[in-house]
C-alpha cells in the first residue's frame, strides 16, 4: 500500500517525495503534465534552500545541493524590490553564502533522477480528477481508476485541484498588473544582474542564468492599476520577443540584442493569497498550492521547498506511528508552523510590490530612501538579508524554553564518529558538520558535555553526536541540543537534567504535557492511534491499487470536472462491496450516489 500520494511533479512535490522516501515512507508522485517541464520558471535559490537540499543523498557521495551547485551560477548578493543597493550574502553564517541562479527545470530534473534511482514511481500524464477522504485513507481518481493512500499532499500549483477538492479557502488579493518574463540570449552579454526602474516607463531586470541563458522580467508603467477583466485580457495575449525588446528599450535605453527566446510569458502578477489551512484531515498542501504572491526575489520556490522539508519528516513520523500530537495537531505541527510563514511571505512581497510598482515621483523617492537604508548596512540590512536568504526564520518556542529553541541550527562542526562501521546511508565524509549529519527520519542530539556522556540517549529516532563546545553567541554554556530533522533546534539545555524527558516529548507519541489528541481540523479527520489517524499498522497492501509500470494511470476524459472531496456527512457509512471495490456511502448533491471504487 502507498503511504502518501503526492499530487504534483514539480520541485516541491519531488522534494516532499524524496524526503518521505528517505524516511522509509512508501510514496508515489502523480503529475498531470505528460512529461517534465523544460521552462526555467523559478531560477533563484537562496542559502537556506541549499541547506535543506543537503538532506538528500544521491547515493554517489553527493547531495542534491552538490549536484545543483555544479550546474548553477553563484551570485554573492540578492536584491530587495530591485533596489539599486543589494543585500550582501558573503558574511552570512552558512556553507552557502550566495544566491544560486539555476533554472527550475534543472532542480526538478535532479530530484526526478534521485527518485528514479530510489525506485519511487513518478507517473506523468496522471491527472487527479476526484478526491475522497475518510478517517482511514485518501482516495484519488485518475482516469477511471481509484488509487489509495494514507495521506495526500497537494503540491499541484496555484490552481490546485487538491486544495479545491478539500474545500480549503484561498483568500487574498486579486492581481491589478501584468508583467513580462522571458528566458533568452543576448547579443550584449551581462556578467551580473542588472535592474532598471523609471517612474514613466516601468521596471526591468536582466539576470544571467548560465553563460548563455538570461532571464528578463519586469512590468511596464502602463500595465499597473488594471481591472480584473483587463488583467485577464492582457494575459490572454501571447508575449512576443519584439515586445520584450521594446519594453527593455523604453525602460533601460537599450534592448541588449535579445534573441533566441526559449520561454515567453505574461503570467507574472501581483496576486497575493495563502490557504486558510495547510492541512485538513489527511490532505496537506505545499508550495504554490498553499501560497501565491508577487515573484519578488525568487521566494516562492524557496519557501515551497522549505514547506516540503517541514512537512516530510513530520508526516513520516505520523506514518511510522511515533509522532507525538504536538507534531500532528499541536504548536509544532505543519499547519501551525508553515501557515504563518506564508502570511509573512505575502506581507513581504506586497511591500516589495509597492516599492517596485509605484511609478510616481513619490514612488521614486521611497525607493531612493529605502535603498539608502540598505546601503548603510546595519540592522535593516541584516534583517532583510536574513529574511530573503531564509536563514533568520525561527519557529515560536514554548514559554520557558532556552532562547535557541525554534531557531535554525548553524552548521556546527562535529566530533569523531562513533566506533564501528559507517552506516550504509553515510559516505565517509558525510558526518563532519550538522547539515551533513541531518536525516529526515531521525533527530540529531549534539553532545557538548565533558566526556560526552549522552550516548545512552541514542535510538532509532535519535542519533547522538559529540561536538566541540561552540564558541558563538547564544551557544556558550549549552551542554546539549536536540536538532530536528529539518535543522531547527527542538531543545537546548545548559544541563543534562531532564534531557531524556525532553527527547521523549519529541520522539514518542502523546508524551507532551497538555497536548491535545484531537484530530486536525476538517471533517472526517481523526488523530486516532499511534500509527497516525485511524491507520492500521498491519495493512501492507490493498487490492486494486495500480503501482506497476503496466498500469500507469491515463488522463480522464472528465478532466474539466472539478475534483470533489467526500467528507463529513457526505461520506456516510461504508457499504457492502466486493473485493474489487469499496463503496463510500451516501448521496451527493441532488441525491446522486457517489461511489469510490477500486481501492
Amino acid at each position: 500500500m502507498t503511504d502518501v500520494i503526492v499530487a504534483g511533479g514539480g520541485p516541491v512535490g519531488m522534494m516532499a517525495a524524496a524526503l518521505l522516501d528517505a524516511a522509509g515512507v512508501r510514496v508515489a508522485v502523480y503529475e498531470r503534465n505528460p512529461g517534465p517541464v523544460r521552462q526555467s520558471r523559478g531560477s533563484t535559490m537562496h542559502p537556506r534552500t541549499l541547506e535543506v537540499l543537503s538532506l538528500l543523498d544521491t547515493g554517489t557521495g553527493e547531495r542534491i545541493s552538490d549536484v545543483l551547485l555544479a550546474q548553477g551560477r553563484r551570485v554573492p548578493d540578492s536584491h530587495f524590490a530591485t533596489l539599486p543597493d543589494r543585500l550582501d550574502y558573503r558574511d552570512l553564517d552558512t556553507p552557502f553564502p550566495f544566491v544560486l541562479q539555476i533554472s527550475q527545470w534543472r532542480t526538478e530534473a535532479a530530484l526526478a533522477e534521485l527518485l528514479r534511482t530510489k525506485g519511487v514511481p513518478v507517473r506523468y500524464g496522471a491527472e487527479i480528477v476526484e478526491v475522497a477522504q475518510s478517517p482511514d485513507e485518501v482516495r484519488v481518481r485518475v482516469g477511471q481508476d481509484w488509487h489509495c493512500a494514507r495521506f495526500l499532499i497537494g503540491a499541484d500549483g496555484a490552481h490546485s485541484p487538491v486544495r479545491k477538492a478539500a474545500g480549503i479557502g484561498f483568500p487574498g488579493t486579486t492581481p491589478d498588473q501584468v508583467g513580462f518574463v522571458a528566458d533568452l540570449e543576448l547579443a550584449e552579454p551581462v556578467e551580473r544582474p542588472l535592474h532598471f526602474w523609471d517612474a514613466g516607463t516601468g521596471h526591468a531586470s536582466v539576470v544571467p542564468l548560465t553563460d548563455r541563458l538570461v532571464r528578463v522580467f519586469g512590468v511596464r508603467a502602463s500595465d499597473v492599476g488594471l481591472s480584473s477583466s483587463e488583467v485577464r485580457r492582457r494575459q490572454a495575449r501571447p508575449l512576443t520577443l519584439a515586445e520584450v525588446a521594446e519594453a527593455l528599450t523604453a525602460i533601460s535605453g537599450r534592448d541588449f540584442g535579445v534573441h533566441n527566446a526559449s520561454w515567453l510569458s505574461r503570467g507574472s502578477t501581483n496576486a497575493s493569497r495563502h490557504a486558510s489551512a495547510f492541512r485538513v484531515g489527511r490532505v496537506l498542501l505545499a508550495g504554490d498550492a498553499a501560497h501565491v504572491h508577487l515573484p519578488a526575489g525568487g521566494q516562492g520556490l524557496n519557501v515551497g521547498l522549505q514547506d516540503a522539508t517541514n512537512l516530510a519528516w513530520k508526516l513520516a513520523a505520523e506514518v511510522h506511528g511515533w509522532a507525538p500530537s504536538r507534531l500532528v495537531t499541536g504548536e509544532s505541527g505543519y499547519d501551525a508552523e508553515r501557515r504563518p510563514v506564508a502570511e509573512a511571505l505575502c506581507v513581504n512581497t506586497q511591500a516589495q510590490d509597492a516599492l517596485m510598482h509605484t511609478f510616481t515621483p513619490s514612488g521614486a523617492a521611497l525607493r531612493q530612501m529605502f535603498s539608502g537604508f540598505i546601503a548603510q548596512g546595519g540592522e535593516l540590512h541584516h534583517e532583510l538579508a536574513g529574511t530573503m536568504s531564509g536563514l533568520s526564520l525561527a519557529y515560536p518556542p514554548p514559554d520557558g524554553t532556552h532562547p535557541l529553541t525554534g531557531t535554525r541550527a548553524p552548521d556546527l562542526p562535529l566530533g569523531r564518529r562513533p566506533a564501528g562501521p559507517i552506516p550504509a546511508d553515510r559516505g565517509p565524509a558525510d558526518r563532519d558538520s550538522v547539515i551533513r549529519a541531518l536525516r529526515p527520519d531521525r533527530f540529531l542530539l549534539l553532545d557538548f558535555t565533558p566526556g560526552h556522556s549522552l550516548a545512552d540517549l541514542g535510538s532509532a529516532r535519535v542519533e547522538v553526536r559529540s561536538a566541540p563546545v561552540p564558541e558563538r553567541a547564544g551557544w556558550r554554556g549549552v551542554q546539549a541540543a536536540l536538532i530536528r530533522p529539518d535543522g531547527y533546534v527542538a531543545h537546548a539545555a545548559t544541563s543534562p537534567a531532564g534531557l531524556a524527558e525532553a527527547v521523549a516529548a519529541w520522539t514518542e507519541p502523546d508524551r507532551h504535557p497538555g497536548a491535545s489528541p484531537e484530530s486536525e481540523q476538517g471533517p472526517g479527520a481523526s488523530a486516532g492511534s499511534e500509527q497516525g489517524p485511524g491507520v492500521s499498522a498491519e495493512s501492507d497492501q490493498r487490492p486494486g491499487v495500480s503501482a506497476g509500470p503496466d498500469r500507469r494511470p491515463g488522463v480522464s476524459a472528465e478532466s474539466n470536472q472539478r475534483p470533489r472531496v467526500l467528507a463529513g456527512s457526505e461520506q456516510g457509512s461504508v457499504g457492502s462491496a466486493g473485493p474489487d471495490q469499496r463503496a463510500v456511502g451516501s448521496a451527493g448533491p441532488g441525491g446522486r450516489s457517489v461511489v469510490a471504487r477500486g481501492c
